[in-house]
């Protein structure tokens, strides 16, 4: 049975931010709002707890799990980044993009894909998640929230709450998120490549809406 914390999206609870993040550190999974849709997240090195989110959203080993961090700061630990990916980042963080770069050894090989290395990295634009994040003190393994064979992420808190409870051990109700995803951009080779569109602008890659 999930617990439900109402989070006021714009100044969270400091009391509430702690007991979640007591919830994350004891191997729960949450649900939590961004600035696309809502979002799975559990801690980045609690293995039973990505087994149990892959399994709500019912995705193979394949399948990019994303890390959300606090800041551009902490970026290096994870993904090699260049000048040019950097500034490329940098022109529209914290935003709703999920960046596909070339992991670091500091990330386990659980969660980087396992032929080509790579790693989601995410700056979200939201209160809640950020203060998470400095309460926690490391990035969360985060995914969105869209339940096969849902093709749209949830954003009703009352709804992830109704068809989760079973599954998760928090619900976050930071209010209504846009019900879109974030948009996936792939800045491991030569060229951005555009691998979902979603809620955040294309132009600064050079990118295009697929048609």
């Amino acid at each position: 049975m999930s617990q439900f914390f109402r989070l006021h999206p714009e100044n969270p609870q400091p009391r509430l931010v702690k007991q979640a993040v007591q919830i994350i550190r004891d191997g729960g999974v949450i649900a939590l709002p961004t600035d696309s849709s809502y979002a799975l997240a559990a801690r980045i090195d609690d293995k039973q707890a990505a087994e149990r989110l892959r399994r709500i959203r019912e995705l193979n080993e394949k399948a990019l799990l994303s890390l959300m961090v606090r800041d551009l700061s902490e970026l290096a630990n994870f993904a090699m980044v260049d000048n040019r990916q950097y500034r490329l980042i940098k022109s529209v963080t914290p935003g709703p993009y999920v960046f596909v770069l070339e992991a670091t050894k500091e990330v386990p090989r659980r969660l980087s894909h396992p032929s080509r290395k790579t790693i989601g990295l995410r700056v979200p634009g939201h209160a809640i998640p950020l203060a998470i994040l400095e309460e926690l003190g490391e990035p969360l393994l985060a995914s969105t929230l869209i339940l096969p064979p849902d093709t749209e992420p949830l954003n009703d808190p009352d709804e992830i709450r109704e068809r989760l409870e079973k599954q998760l051990d928090l619900v976050i109700d930071g209010g209504a998120c846009p019900r879109e995803s974030s948009t996936v951009i792939d800045l491991s080779g030569d060229e951005p490549v555009l691998v979902r569109a979603g809620l955040g602008d294309l132009a600064p890659f050079g990118l295009e809406e697929p048609a």
